[in-house]
């Protein structure tokens, strides 16, 4: 009894103070006197999420030769020299293990979409310095790992065009979401 007792107590305290409370710019959201509505800039600066179809791309564009160079000195520490030894997660390889009793998992053997390598290097790569590479260096780095696991030519540029054209090896490897409410591509 006690616990609902709280519980009702507390929904009380809330809707006093919802309605004692100053409302936003956005009269349908209580602001509570405090925060601010956010700017364009930054909103812009908080959006940076790439979809599978490579909506949210941005400008820039790298090759193999540069993706080496940024890998060397930007990847290497955490995923080896040639991206298949770590020690922390492989890179390259993998490829036809993914219905054997060890599968690897890497970009060449188990992502579905090469779009979601921008998103991803962009939020959290490097580890100890997440967000820090610019656009080329993350195009370059990306050319560099595709190549490295048979996906592209040693001549392929990419950018947010060429990127979102790359048919990935296990692209019809995951099953769709059967919910009807979630979009499908």
């Amino acid at each position: 009894m006690h616990k609902w007792a709280t519980m009702l107590v507390t929904g009380a305290v809330l809707a006093i103070a919802c309605t004692q409370s100053s409302w936003s710019t956005d009269e349908r959201v209580p602001s509570h006197g405090l925060g601010r509505v956010a700017t364009e800039q930054e909103i812009r600066a908080w959006n940076i999420d790439v979809s599978p179809n490579g909506e949210g791309l941005p400008s820039g564009r790298g090759t193999v030769g540069q993706g080496a160079a940024v890998y060397a000195s930007k990847c290497a520490k955490c995923h080896g020299p040639t991206g298949t030894e770590g020690p922390y997660d492989v890179l390259v390889g993998g490829q036809n293990t993914l219905k054997t009793t060890k599968p690897v998992k890497t970009i060449g053997s188990y992502w579905p979409y090469a779009t979601t390598l921008y998103d991803y290097i962009n939020r959290a790569m490097p580890f100890d310095a997440p967000q820090s590479l610019s656009s080329d260096e993350i195009y370059a780095v990306i050319a560099w790992l595709l190549h490295q696991n048979g996906i592209i030519a040693e001549q392929t540029v990419l950018d947010a065009h060429t990127l979102g054209s790359i048919n990935m090896p296990n692209r019809l490897g995951f099953t769709r979401d059967p919910r009807p409410d979630v979009p499908h591509p």
